[in-house]
């Protein structure tokens, strides 16, 4: 399928902001590339074009951590104009839920990944701090 557009148009990302089920960590990858190298950030990247967004989801999940999930549901999209410094983005953000004993490691592009309580997050890149803060708020923590 090839488009051609006379205007610009953003791109799609996804974003993984998985918790483990019984003490609610926030599962962060240290980026290895630019933007943001070094800096902590919710698993994710950019949408294939041949594929749909809870599979890019969990695709993304799998390459930059190794955890593999079956399903993942649709929290929100972000789409502040200025919450990447490369282009417009925009990012739909997926949850879900990982067994209190689950490993994880960096991948892909992703250095490193690990486990972080809610209440000591580490800095985070482009608005990830925002998104994890809505997330909670809506869960009642």
């Amino acid at each position: 399928m090839t488009h051609t557009y006379k205007y610009p148009r953003p791109a799609v990302t996804v974003d993984a902001l998985i918790l483990k089920k019984t003490t609610a960590e926030v599962l962060l990858v240290k980026r290895a590339g630019k933007p943001f190298k070094d800096c902590w950030a919710l698993p994710g990247g950019f949408v294939e074009m041949d594929e749909l967004l809870e599979d890019a989801c969990l695709r993304e999940l799998k390459e930059e951590t190794g955890l593999v999930l079956n399903q993942v549901e649709q929290f929100q999209v972000y789409d502040g104009l200025e919450r990447d410094p490369r282009e417009r983005i925009l990012s739909v953000v997926f949850y879900g839920f990982a067994e209190k004993d689950a490993e994880v490691k960096g991948g892909d592009d992703a250095a490193e990944a690990a486990w972080f309580k809610p209440d000591e997050l580490p800095e985070l890149a482009f608005d990830h701090a925002t998104i994890i803060r809505d997330f909670l708020k809506r869960l009642g923590q």
